[in-house]
């Protein structure tokens, strides 16, 4: 492929690029820029932040699970491109050296860019904006004083200008299509190519298995499948619209499901990854379509000039295997907006609070008229081979009274509806128990009682 693309202020192009070269591979072995680290190469440490800039805004993501076409016509500023041409520090920069926020070192690159994002976007939860980062020695107090006096300091002019739409115009390539049409008609021709929106998945296959992806098509270019469209009766999330633009946009309808995004991976990882990609990869621990089930989500497909529609909880077979044809592809989740209150609850129950696999996720739609369940609507990741209705506790609540005692006869049912298996992250009987438990959480934080770990205290 053939890009073009702002480096540090510089336009750069390259021809005969490799779909799969990473940008961290590229900045480090080619480039000669090595401030950008290797860690884990997965996109869990985060010492291979780089800042991206686009018509979108400007974000922080993982280098290494970064394709290099993924970076065609926008501005990418590393480490090496955050002091002044005069070499005038970061306000970043200076606040990491003020407050002693770096020991050995090697994380703060990836730091000081995440940091220099917050300070250009305005984020103010610093705690949120650098989960994506790992210390291993300096500890956290220091480097969150540094990004909180950093938020203090205007953004500095060199960065300030950096071009809030594509930093030039980009190659044209085959393999880059910009509107779902094309899309289509290239799987018509290429039906078994690997998409590629956010790679952070993708990206794994490529580091850490090896695999040869062989003919890939990318799709986060296509602005129609990133855009979300809210109406009174329904929201329409195309399928390229990053977890992170989807967090945002139902944080005031779904609290509850927006709070749970938070804890979805990372701030870098949110900014890359899909809400299609979370989907049409069917894993049985995705974060995403446990809530979009309890919602009735409704799975919009294309493949070719026709369309289709299903409900998204039919979507999935069984492991590893989803009803999408050769050529076929996810182009937009449908969420029907209900009247009345939102009554969506989601509790995603890992080892770790922050950037951490789900061993359970429950989601809870449960309405009631006048203290009878008139409907319920749960769903599981964690629980079976792919996210899964609980049917059986559905049943065992619709038409009885809201009370504790209705929502302990309803615990039984969740053995008939789940046989979950035992692995590194729970064993099959916690992840029964703690199911049925969630079902109680729902009710008792109906009755006003305080029920999240940070709120409830011995």
């Amino acid at each position: 492929m053939d890009i073009a693309f702002l480096l540090n202020g510089e336009t750069v192009e390259l021809t005969g690029v490799s779909p799969t070269t990473t940008v961290l591979d590229w900045l480090r072995e080619t480039r000669g820029l090595t401030g950008t680290k290797e860690g884990c190469n997965e996109g869990d440490c985060g010492a291979c932040t780089v800042m991206v800039t686009d018509e979108a805004g400007t974000r922080a993501l993982n280098g290494c699970i970064l394709f290099l076409p993924q970076i065609n016509g926008k501005t990418l500023t590393t480490v090496e491109g955050l002091a002044a041409p005069d070499g005038e520090m970061h306000p970043v920069q200076q606040a990491m050296v003020e407050h002693h926020g770096s020991q050995c070192g090697f994380c703060t690159p990836g730091f000081v860019v995440s940091m220099a994002v917050g300070q250009i976007n305005g984020e103010t939860d610093h705690d949120l904006q650098l989960a994506g980062n790992l210390c291993r020695c300096t500890g956290y107090a220091p480097i969150v004083r540094a990004a909180t006096n950093a938020a203090r300091r205007p953004v500095p002019g060199w960065l300030r200008d950096i071009p809030a739409g594509p930093a030039l115009r980009g190659y044209v390539n085959d393999f880059q299509p910009t509107t779902t049409a094309a899309l289509a008609e290239l799987l018509r021709a290429h039906p078994h190519a690997t998409l590629i929106a956010g790679a952070t998945d993708v990206g794994l296959w490529v580091n850490k298995s090896l695999r040869d992806l062989g003919t890939v098509i990318f799709v986060s270019q296509i602005e129609e499948m990133r855009r979300i469209e809210t109406a009174p009766y329904m929201i329409r999330i195309g399928a390229a619209a990053s977890v992170e633009a989807f967090r945002l946009a139902i944080a005031k309808r779904y609290p509850s499901f927006s709070a749970m995004l938070d804890r979805f991976a990372s701030h870098q990882v949110r900014s890359a990854a899909t809400v299609g990609g979370n989907i049409a990869n069917g894993s049985p621990i995705g974060d995403t379509p446990p809530p979009l089930m309890a919602l009735g989500a409704m799975l919009q497909l294309r493949h070719g000039d026709d369309t289709r529609e299903m409900p998204l909880e039919d979507f999935f077979l069984e492991y590893g295997k989803q009803d999408l044809e050769p050529g076929e592809f996810v182009e937009a989740v449908v969420i029907p907006r209900e009247e009345g209150e939102d009554r969506l609850k989601v509790y995603k129950l890992s080892k770790r609070f922050d950037q951490d696999i789900s061993a359970v996720l429950g989601a809870f739609n449960i309405r009631l008229k006048d203290g009878i369940v008139s409907s319920a609507r749960i769903a599981f990741g964690g629980m079976a081979g792919t996210p899964m209705r609980a049917k059986a506790v559905e049943k065992a609540l619709v038409g009885k009274p809201w009370t504790i005692e209705t929502v302990r006869n309803a615990k039984w049912s969740f053995a008939e509806d789940f046989r979950p298996m035992n692995d590194m992250r729970a064993s099959a009987n916690y992840r029964l128990e703690t199911a049925a438990n969630m079902l109680e959480r729902v009710w008792r934080e109906d009755q006003g009682q305080p029920t999240d770990v940070r709120e409830v205290a011995p």
